[in-house]
């Protein structure tokens, strides 16, 4: 299979100010990480971008050079409160990756 005959889907991200960006991905790599089938392509993509923003948070907080001011601590919180709001288990429980 060629690089042009691989199946992709784009879709648009929307800010609440009405910013936009689209993002095109394989249609075969959001099957490979869906869970069931009950999950729509925007369920899989959004969960992946939780977990990717949690990641991020976490290391701007955990693995940063230097000591996060208070702003990035709450905002980190708030991410993690978010993740298990979403998946129903913390990052740790979720990733094996804790302090």
């Amino acid at each position: 299979m060629t690089d042009s005959e691989v199946e992709t889907a784009t879709y648009t991200i929307e800010s609440p100010d009405g910013d936009a960006e689209e993002l095109t991905l394989p249609t075969g790599i959001i099957d490979l990480l869906r869970e069931d089938d009950a999950e729509t392509d925007p369920e899989v993509i959004g969960d992946l971008a939780m977990l990717s923003f949690a990641q991020q948070a976490h290391a701007l907080v955990h693995h940063a050079h230097e000591e996060p001011d208070e702003s990035v601590l709450a905002d980190e919180e708030k991410a993690m409160e978010l993740f298990e709001e979403r998946f129903g288990q913390s990052f740790g429980e979720m990733t094996g990756h804790s302090h």
